[in-house]
């Protein structure tokens, strides 16, 4: 398997004494399942939502290169470093590392992490350099991308002769001209073929013919035509479409192909009707960790820095013919994302469906309409209030994290001792209500609960078309209010910035709590917001993002922004009112978390260049043409 759980390859270690074996083995039984079934190839033991503060493994896999980090290995310097705000490189080094302060992590919150931990899942590549990484006291493997790596297409690509790209939405524009502009780069545009897939009487026909998929040249044809002469299969197109027709794609698909997919949904839904893969086929993941739009956007801005992009999550679920590790990392790099993670399946659908339900459309959607209200009703003007709302968070906060991190917004942004304990009195008010919303959605998700409800949304479409949510007065404001910005004016809401930032670590400490890697949790919590999501809000309005992006983004947005919206309403605004004051236990807990050293060095490794938004075909469809520059880094 291209990504396996290490605890199946530690099986001895001869100068491991027997007491320690016995205690990595006999503690948590209960957490480890053999699965059977599943993968016909390979048994291998898979952890079961461990927490990582109690999780111990071992690896006796050795890294190409090892980059530890020696200096945040304490309490305090991790508080002093997050205190500058400072964004250090990964560094190599062969020192040892000091030993870590002991987790305190609840449902309430997660402190700081114990020892480093030896990586969960391995990156078997023949082709790429793997790369171990310590991720605030965690190693994880990762491989870099870039356009230097161009080079080892041919190698990581040798059974494919022809890609199709399957769909019209989001992702298949951008990954389809990406990954046809790296194969001509890498001399392979007479060797390998990008064609696109769609039914005959899609409208997107004619914007793929406009950005040079034609007919005329082979590389635009009907889906299933398409699919049966693929060898790589990337099924783009909407969940729900994947949910009604995966029997027949995988029917259609040729023996030893592989099926690429970039969100685990289908996984998600197999699983809830008791279906399996093929067993004569690969299926990998490819997941860049942001829109269509931003990734297309990014990878032409990185011709000038060798390779921007955005990062993406990548696994293998089924190997069936040897190669599917490298053919992944390949159509990853491909794509041009800076830096590539292990993941599995499971738990990047159980991510990204959850993600995007909290901070990223759903969180972000409810905390703004909620406070917007609550100032409007305060006396303030309708203007000022989307200005301390949405303009604060997709602005400047938005900005300030994407650049120094989450705890900068506290220590920068709040200038005044004043604005300082006004932030913090939101964070405590805010935090335990969104957490509770985001743990709910979490096991929802992990249920298959969420996954149900959205293919039977779907199937209620023609009776029940799914509205718009522009039309309301607070949107309606929002529009004057863009196009009267002056980006220097616009105002920091130290309330808003507390509810903000307690909505993303929550959601970021639920996921870290439910066994995710810190290189998931950065990314989906994170990084996709502030350097993907938000600039396009910046430019649209939360509104627009949340009627134009995925029906399973929209649907949970819909579902999920409301259940922040009255819980802040009537948990958080509440404590605010009555002065419920500091939690200090939260305070010291945001003020320590190791989070914010993994957010540094997730965003550490990739290029300094922000997003500069401009739309038209092939970059986000039906906008006009904007350009909303963030700067450089």
């Amino acid at each position: 398997m291209g990504v396996t759980h290490v605890e199946t390859l530690n099986k001895t270690k001869k100068k491991t004494k027997t007491k320690k074996k016995k205690k990595l083995l006999i503690i948590y039984p209960s957490r480890i399942e053999i699965k059977k079934k599943r993968h016909h190839f390979t048994k291998r033991a898979r952890v079961l939502s461990p927490r990582r503060d109690t999780h111990a493994l071992r690896s006796t896999k050795n890294s190409r290169e090892v980059i530890p980090m020696p200096a945040f290995a304490s309490n305090a310097r991790i508080a002093n470093c997050a205190a500058k705000a400072s964004y250090g490189r990964f560094r190599k080094s062969s020192s040892s590392r000091a030993s870590a302060a002991k987790t305190s992590s609840s449902r309430r919150g997660v402190s700081v992490s114990a020892a480093v931990k030896a990586p969960e899942l391995d990156i078997n590549t023949k082709v790429f350099t793997k790369e171990m990484v310590d991720v605030a006291g965690e190693q994880e493997y990762i491989v870099r991308g870039g356009r230097d790596k161009f080079s080892l297409l041919p190698a990581a690509l040798k059974s494919i002769k022809s890609i199709g790209v399957i769909g019209w939405g989001s992702q298949a524009p951008a990954q389809a001209q990406n990954f046809r502009d790296s194969l001509a780069e890498a001399g392979l545009a007479d060797q390998i073929s990008v064609s696109i897939g769609l039914r005959p009487d899609s409208k997107s026909n004619e914007e793929a013919r406009k950005l040079d998929f034609t007919e005329e040249k082979g590389t635009l044809g009907e889906t299933f035509d398409v699919i049966s002469k693929s060898d790589l299969v990337m099924l783009l197109i909407s969940d729900a479409a994947q949910a009604k027709m995966y029997p027949r794609i995988l029917a259609a698909m040729k023996p030893g192909s592989t099926l690429g997919l970039s969100h685990g949904f289908l996984l998600g839904v197999m699983k809830s009707e008791g279906a399996e893969f093929r067993n004569d086929i690969n299926v990998v993941l490819v997941a860049p960790k942001g829109m269509g739009p931003s990734v297309r956007r990014l990878y032409e801005q990185g011709k000038e820095v060798n390779g921007s992009g955005i990062n993406a999550s990548f696994a293998v679920h089924q190997d069936a013919t040897g190669d599917a590790t490298d053919v992944a990392l390949g159509w990853s790099i491909a794509l041009g994302s800076p830096f590539t993670f292990a993941t599995t399946l499971e738990m990047e659908y159980r991510s990204d469906i959850f993600g995007e339900r909290g901070i990223l459309l759903g969180g972000v959607h409810g905390i703004v309409e909620s406070l917007y209200r609550r100032y409007v009703r305060d006396g303030m003007s309708k203007e000022q209030a989307f200005k301390e709302t949405v303009e604060c968070i997709t602005g400047p906060i938005t900005k300030t994290i994407s650049t120094k991190g989450i705890k900068a917004v506290y220590d920068e942004l709040m200038s005044t001792p004043a604005m300082k304990e006004e932030f913090m009195k939101a964070y405590s008010a805010a935090y335990a209500p969104t957490k509770d919303i985001h743990y709910e959605c979490y096991e929802e998700v992990q249920s298959t609960n969420e996954i149900k409800s959205v293919c039977m949304a779907v199937e209620r479409f023609n009776k029940f078309p799914m509205g718009k949510i522009d039309g309301t007065e607070m949107w309606k404001v929002g529009e004057k209010v863009r196009a009267e910005r002056v980006e220097s004016e616009i105002p920091i809401n130290a309330t808003t910035a507390g509810v903000y930032c307690a909505c993303m670590m929550s959601q970021i400490d639920t996921l870290r709590e439910k066994g995710h890697s810190f290189s998931e949790v950065c990314n989906e919590s994170v990084i996709e917001a502030v350097d993907s999501l938000n600039p396009y809000m910046h430019a649209r309005g939360v509104a627009y993002m949340v009627d134009n992006c995925s029906y399973t983004a929209r649907l949970g947005s819909r579902k999920w922004a409301p259940r922040f919206d009255y819980n802040l309403d009537q948990r958080a605004y509440v404590d605010l009112d009555n002065n419920k004051g500091i939690d200090k236990e939260l305070e010291s807990q945001f003020l320590n978390s190791s989070a914010h050293i993994a957010i540094a060095n997730c965003c550490a490794l990739r290029p300094s260049v922000d997003i500069s938004v401009q739309f038209g075909v092939g970059q986000a469809r039906e906008l006009e043409n904007i350009d909303m520059g963030l700067g450089k880094k």
